[in-house]
């Protein structure tokens, strides 16, 4: 008996497996990454003005007049980490504006978040800044070495 048309991984083709190729082919062709940690860095800039923190029996009241400020950051931070995912085409201006809002965030919003937040969404619109289509052989031509020929 031979194993040639026998699969090398007979239980390979169970849903949770095509599931999971089929997400590691839709994040390889956007900034995934970037779009992750913009996303994440919503998060502490818009946690930290609104919510109180207790630290054992002392309670920090973090409510500033910036709060509006950091809301409307946030909220285009989880907007931009978003079009990341779906349009990467923009990738550009949402890296620009990631890293500016991220930057912006310091003043505002406790200091981005204690610096969370900035990190992340410099970091996040750096990514995406970096970020490009991998060229396949199919959408490459071979230069001919001579214009006309």
């Amino acid at each position: 008996m031979t194993s040639v048309g026998a699969p090398a991984h007979p239980h390979s083709d169970s849903g949770f497996a095509r599931a999971r190729r089929a997400f590691r082919a839709w994040r390889r062709t956007r900034p995934f990454w970037a779009g992750l940690l913009v996303l994440l860095a919503a998060a502490p800039i818009i946690y930290f003005p609104y919510f109180n923190l207790s630290l054992g029996a002392l309670s920090v009241a973090m409510s500033t007049t910036a709060g509006a400020g950091s809301l409307v950051i946030g909220l285009t931070l989880i907007v931009l980490g978003g079009l990341l995912w779906f349009q990467p085409i923009i990738r550009f201006f949402a890296g620009y504006v990631a890293v500016f809002l991220g930057v912006l965030s310091l003043p505002i919003s406790n200091f981005g978040g204690f610096f969370v937040g900035t990190l992340c969404a410099a970091t996040g619109g750096l990514l995406a800044l970096a970020w490009g289509p991998v060229n396949t052989p199919d959408d490459t031509e071979e230069p001919s070495g001579r214009a006309g020929e």
